[in-house]
């Protein structure tokens, strides 16, 4: 699902924003964007994370505006100033007409300023709140966006609903007709097996043979194209469909198997359609539930 939510919060030493945003996708996929002088705050955002959200695409960016201290609370950090020297001899060494560092570069390096009062227990606590307040924003942008799918996926169970109850009383007229034409056919057809070739020796079937043989035939395939059942489980499974998305809650991986299901269902009636009714209602059938398919993957 996507959703978007960005806040910030502020701290004693400066401002901490937090940005979250998510694209579809079947799976929770956590990327991070994340100063290095920030991330030991990572392990924090993501165990909110995971705690609230099990599907999408989730960018998380975090930055932090230091206030200026006035009473010199500031300092440059010597262990990253030496490490910066010494790579930048050894680059120089090898490429001699680079330039080196300026003062602003070096300013803005991450990690070169950091605040003698700001501590790793405050920062965390910080961003957990901040975070925490993110994440209401971020749940609701998501949950609005949940309506609006359920609000369409409802609208598609009632057109499958619409269609199903639309054939349902098709089917025994549907196949009395083909029974009393597949009867008509093949009595023409093995009436030659009731007659004697001369008109003196008696037939090698009788006619009582061959009508009887004509029922199982007609009754066997009859019941090859009785579809009643799939249009009964298509029901069932459009009831519960209705049912988990008025319910709520983490529907995603329930609705994959209702869509599944229907999709079976949907695909055996158009296998055994016998008139271009059945098979046309199959086709219809088959890209509402391709519809509902595509959102669901998309739904926590």
């Amino acid at each position: 699902m996507t959703g978007y939510a960005v806040t910030t919060h502020e701290t004693g030493n400066g401002t901490l924003t937090i940005e979250l945003k998510s694209v579809n996708s079947r799976f929770l996929d956590l990327q991070f964007r994340i100063n290095d002088d920030l991330r030991a705050l990572e392990p924090v955002m993501r165990e909110a994370l995971m705690a609230r959200i099990t599907r999408g695409k989730v960018e998380c960016r975090v930055s932090f505006g230091r206030k200026v201290a006035a009473g010199g609370t500031q300092k440059l950090n010597d262990t990253v100033l030496n490490t910066l020297a010494n790579l930048q001899a050894d680059l120089r060494r090898q490429f001699t007409d680079s330039a080196p560092l300026s003062i602003g570069e070096l300013l803005r390096w991450p990690g070169v300023i950091e605040d003698a009062e700001l501590g790793q227990d405050t920062l965390q606590a910080d961003a957990a709140a901040a975070m925490q307040a993110t994440m209401d924003a971020f749940v609701d942008s998501r949950t609005r966006e949940g309506n609006a799918l359920q609000t369409m996926l409802l609208s598609r169970v009632s057109d499958l609903e619409a269609i199903v109850q639309r054939i349902t009383p098709l089917i025994p007229q549907v196949i009395a007709q083909f029974q009393q034409k597949a009867t008509e056919r093949m009595q023409e057809a093995l009436g030659l097996a009731t007659r004697s070739v001369d008109g003196n020796t008696p037939p090698t079937v009788s006619r009582e043979e061959a009508l009887d043989r004509i029922r199982q035939e007609v009754t066997l395939y009859g019941i090859r194209i009785d579809v009643a059942e799939e249009l009964t489980r298509l029901s069932a499974h459009l009831s519960e469909t209705r049912a988990i998305l008025k319910k709520g809650g983490q529907v995603g991986k329930r609705l994959d198997f209702m869509m599944q299901e229907l999709n079976r269902e949907a695909n055996t009636v158009g296998s055994k359609a016998a008139v271009k009714e059945l098979a046309d209602a199959s086709m219809a059938m088959k890209l509402l539930i391709e519809q509902m398919r595509e959102q669901v993957q998309n739904l926590e």
